[in-house]
């Protein structure tokens, strides 16, 4: 008679365990967008700064107003359905003349951001690579800057060269080189100091090291290594740049020295908006909160990108 077979526990307990589901990981930049996102005013204001862009790009394409077009009947006419953001003292059209500006505004922002990153970057990674009196050299020039007053500098600057620079290459790309350049020259300083200070303390670190050990250059480990991961507290400095240089823009164009009136940039608007606050308050409403509006944008976007590119930050 055959007796029935029972497992023992022993080969219960050896039984192979189910295996464990793999844990799902993510890219540290794909990390870093998802913590992003999480970010309630940074994504707002990433969805606000979208739909702006995409208003002053295609804008245009529909409303197709001339920017120029000038109408004495409607002079300084409220919003209407003929002209939904009123007009200006001559009759011409301010959402015509808000979309165009707005593309120049931007490209100014941005322009000037591209400049400032640049030179901060080179600037601030040969200070941080080398040693002595270079470093020395490099960090005297970024404080004098620093030291200068920059509104009186960027009136001279282009009251000096405007001229110049227009004769070679017309008057709106005269002016709108003079200015970025003239803003992205201003703005590069506080990028190479924190360049510089990523440098110095990414330079002497495990990986740095075994890669200079394995015969890298310093091209190398710079591109390659030490710039990547240095890259998190420039890009939040960048983004503060765009508002800082958008503003800039404004501040030149309200003074007269920025663009001419023919193109109205929203801060050459709002210029021109200062002596009809009083019957005409629209004309500055609209260019000022464009204004306000982009910047405050770019600023919570500079936050929610900080904190998505700090490794320590538990959102």
């Amino acid at each position: 008679m055959v007796g029935l077979t029972h497992a023992s526990p022993t080969a219960e307990a050896e039984a192979p365990a189910p295996a464990a589901k793999p844990e799902r990981r993510f890219s540290p930049w794909r990390d870093a967008l998802r913590r992003f996102w999480r970010h309630r005013l940074a994504a707002a204001s990433t969805i606000i700064l979208a739909l702006l862009a995409l208003a002053i790009v295609v804008g245009p394409l529909l409303w197709r107003i001339p920017i120029n077009d000038i109408d004495f009947t409607a002079r300084l006419s409220g919003p209407s359905w003929a002209h939904p953001f009123g007009t200006d003292d001559l009759g011409q059209d301010l959402l015509a003349r808000m979309l165009y500006g707005g593309r120049i505004s931007l490209a100014v922002g941005f322009a000037a951001m591209a400049v400032g990153l640049v030179a901060g970057i080179i600037i601030g990674a040969i200070a941080g690579m080398s040693r002595g009196p270079i470093d020395a050299l490099l960090m005297w020039i970024t404080d004098l800057f620093l030291s200068l007053p920059q509104l009186p500098l960027l009136l001279l600057v282009i009251y000096l060269f405007r001229n110049f620079l227009t004769s070679l290459v017309g008057a709106q790309g005269g002016v709108f080189i003079m200015i970025v350049l003239v803003i992205g020259g201003f703005r590069w300083m506080t990028v190479a100091r924190l360049v510089r200070a990523q440098f110095l303390s990414l330079r002497e670190t495990e990986f740095v090291e075994a890669a200079r050990t394995l015969g890298a250059s310093d091209l190398r480990l710079v591109v390659r290594h030490i710039l990547p991961n240095a890259l998190g507290p420039v890009i939040v400095a960048g983004t503060i740049d765009v508002a800082a240089a958008i503003i800039a823009e404004s501040t030149l164009s309200f003074l007269g020295l920025g663009f001419p009136p023919d193109i109205p940039t929203w801060g050459r608007l709002l210029y021109d908006a200062k002596d009809y606050l009083d019957i005409a308050p629209h004309w500055a409403l609209f260019s000022g909160g464009a204004i306000f509006l982009t910047v405050i944008a770019i600023n919570f976007i500079g936050d929610g990108l900080r904190d998505a590119l700090d490794p320590r930050k538990v959102m």
